[in-house]
Order: structure tokens, then C-alpha cells, then sequence
């Protein structure tokens, strides 16, 4: 039984302590100036980031986007009390974090300052519909890193106090970021088009060459777009404490695959698997081992058939490793089980043949193993959420 499913069999001996979910929603634009969402969006990721880095469980923009959509709510628009109610109620969100923004431009003639920012955040927990904390931060647009950096850090240390850091330690993990960086490495995320994402996640990171959150779209990005050595460059940059630390190694793993770098892949799943022993990453990192004919293949694609034996992926890589290993008709055993919940596989069925005539592997045939390119790993932290009551 992999760590997974061990958290899967503590769970009905363990009552939660801490399981709740955390809404938090972009932070609607008070003030008269205009194409300022960017502000907003900023405030709400950057609390998000510091719960998540906590492991707290926190919904992501795009559990946010379908509840909109479904509501019939545009991106962009400015949530009264009622409609922050109905968004998390829609997600079944345990509090919701939500507030606004005000922005004085400075008086004409002063070049020295973009204007006097005051953000308000608030919070109300949905399961007792009760009103909780305001905070608010008033400064310079220029210092806004530091004035967000001050409401997660607050918003952490209410929501959970045990977990919070102190706020010198907060900062220390937290590094501020320079307000232009911050806005382009935003405008990226809400932009629709790709090359003008590219254009300003790259040039968030030209400006602030330590900021996680743009080398990580950047990378992410670069993935979907199938140009993976710019993939791996930026998606190496995602430094540990993030969040989305374990998301942008699985994703560097099939980049530096994809770029024949085998030994790099299996450095960078091994990572993700001593953290979130999922079936994906075992499975990847099977393939990376089984790539150069590493020890160690066959084990990880078992750890991955133990946690999912109706995955045809799954069974289909564990056949190429006991094939490879001369196994024959264990390998044949596993093809077939692949074919029965995919019978279309011209490959399995190739495979399946192969290991009947016992023929041995060649160069041709040598790279047919499978990665998977899904990567989720809330549920995990949500079960172990439940199994570790010194939560707070």
C-alpha cells in the first residue's frame, strides 16, 4: 500500500480537526481610476500564496472562474456581500476572503509616486455566516509587495494561527517584489492571448529575476506550448517554498524528458514523489528510469499500478519493464489487462505479441513507455488534512 492509500485507511480512525477551504476573490477597484483589475488580482494571489505555502487548502482562479460562469458574473466584476456569498456557497467554501482597493493619483506635477493605495480585506465564514476581521493597509502603489505581503500575513494568522509564521519569518519567505514586475507578471495572467502572456510573464521576470509566481506561468506556458527547453529554464526557477513548488517540478520533469535530459527528469520526479506520492509522478518516473534502463523502473511503475490497477497506462509501462527484463509472460499478463480496458491499443497489442514470441527489446522498441500529464495534488493534501489533527 503506497503512502497515498495509507493516508486513505487512517482517515475513517481519525476525526478532523482543520479541514476547512479558503475562498479568496480579487479584490474589487474603489477608486475612479480605471484599468486597475491588475491591483485587485494582485492582493488575492498574494494571500492565496500565503495559505497555500501553509498547506491550507485554497480554491485556484480556476475553481473561481466556473463559479462566475456559472453565476453569470463577468471576470471583472466588482463582488458585493451577496454575490461573495453565492461564489463561495457555489464552491463550498468554508470562509471567503474578499475586500477592496482605493487608488489617490498624486497631485499634478509629482513624478515621485504613482498615488497613495489603501486596501481593505475582510472576512466571513460562510458556515456561520458570521462577519469576521476587517484589515487594512494604507501606503505608497509603489510599496504594494510589502502592503500585501502584511494583509496575508494577517489573513494567515487569523485563519490559522498554529501554522502562521512569525511575521519577520513571514517576510523573510515572502520576498517583496518590485511594483512594475508585480503588474506585468498580473496583466499576464489576465491577459487571453498567449504571445502577449509570454511577452509579460518574460518581462516580469527580466525585472525581477527571483519571482517565482512569473517564472512559473512562464514555464507552465512554455509546456503547453510544447517548447520545452524554455519550459525547463523557467520552471527551474520555482524556488522551494512556493506552493506550486511540486507542480512546476512534475511539469520541469516532462520538459527535460521531452529535451532527452533522462537523468534530469528522474532527479526532478524523485523530488515530487518524496513529497506527494501520487501515481502520476510514480509513473513518470518510472519512464525517466526505464528511459536509460535505471534500477528501479519496475518498482515505481508497480508503486503506480498499486494505487490505480484499472490504469491502462499504468499496466502498459509495467509490461514494457518486466519485457525488458525478460519476464515474458508476467509482461504478457499485464498487456492484456491493458487491452481489456483499452482494446483499441494497436501498441499493447504489438506488445502483447512481442512478448509472446519472447522476443527480446531492440533499439526501436526500447522508448515506448508512457508518461502522464496530469498533476493534481489537492486531494492528497486534502486527506492528509483529515488524518493530522495537530492542525490548527
Amino acid at each position: 500500500m503506497n503512502a497515498f492509500l495509507a493516508l486513505g485507511a487512517a482517515v475513517c480512525l481519525t476525526v478532523p480537526l482543520y479541514a476547512d477551504t479558503t475562498l479568496i476573490i480579487p479584490f474589487s477597484n474603489a477608486s475612479r481610476t480605471h484599468n486597475l483589475d491588475w491591483i485587485g488580482e494582485s492582493v488575492s494571489q498574494t494571500i492565496r500564496e500565503a495559505l497555500a505555502s501553509e498547506r491550507l487548502m485554497v480554491l485556484d482562479r480556476e475553481d473561481r472562474h466556473e463559479a462566475y460562469r456559472r453565476l453569470g458574473l463577468r471576470s471583472d466584476a466588482n463582488a458585493t456581500r451577496a454575490t461573495v456569498v453565492k461564489i463561495g456557497q457555489l464552491l463550498d467554501a468554508d470562509q471567503v476572503v474578499y475586500g477592496d482597493f482605493e487608488l489617490i493619483p498624486p497631485p499634478s506635477g509629482v513624478t515621485t509616486t504613482r498615488g497613495s493605495l489603501k486596501i481593505t480585506a475582510h472576512i466571513l465564514d460562510l458556515r456561520r455566516l458570521k462577519q469576521g476581521p476587517e484589515f487594512a493597509e494604507v501606503g505608497a502603489l509603489e510599496d504594494l509587495a510589502q502592503l500585501q505581503a502584511h494583509l496575508a500575513w494577517q489573513t494567515l494568522q487569523f485563519i490559522a494561527p498554529k501554522l502562521a509564521p512569525s511575521e519577520a519569518e513571514f517576510h523573510r519567505l515572502h520576498a517583496p517584489v518590485r511594483v512594475d514586475a508585480i503588474e506585468s507578471y498580473v496583466r499576464g495572467l489576465l491577459a487571453s492571448n498567449p504571445d502577449l502572456k509570454k511577452k509579460l510573464f518574460t518581462q516580469a521576470l527580466h525585472l525581477e529575476p527571483g519571482f517565482s509566481d512569473a517564472a512559473l506561468q512562464l514555464g507552465l506556458l512554455a509546456y503547453e506550448l510544447k517548447d520545452y527547453r524554455a519550459g525547463a529554464d523557467a520552471l527551474a526557477k520555482v524556488i522551494k517554498g512556493h506552493s506550486q513548488f511540486r507542480q512546476a517540478t512534475f511539469y520541469l520533469g516532462i520538459c527535460r524528458f521531452y529535451n532527452a535530459d533522462y537523468a534530469g527528469s528522474e532527479s526532478a520526479f524523485d523530488k515530487v514523489a518524496a513529497e506527494v506520492p501520487l501515481n502520476e509522478v510514480y509513473n513518470n518516473l518510472g519512464v525517466a528510469r526505464s528511459r536509460k534502463n535505471l534500477p528501479g523502473a519496475l518498482d515505481a511503475f508497480l508503486k503506480a499500478v498499486e494505487g490505480d490497477g484499472g490504469d491502462p497506462v499504468y499496466l502498459f509501462n509495467t509490461g514494457v519493464a518486466l519485457w525488458k527484463l525478460g519476464r515474458f509472460d508476467e509482461a504478457a499478463d499485464r498487456f492484456r489487462a491493458s487491452l481489456d480496458r483499452n482494446p483499441q491499443d494497436s501498441e499493447a497489442t504489438l506488445m502483447l505479441g512481442k512478448c509472446l514470441k519472447r522476443t527480446k527489446p531492440d533499439v526501436k522498441t526500447d522508448s515506448i513507455e508512457r508518461l502522464k500529464t496530469n498533476f493534481d495534488e489537492r486531494a492528497y493534501w486534502q486527506l492528509k488534512s483529515l488524518v493530522q489533527p495537530e492542525k490548527p
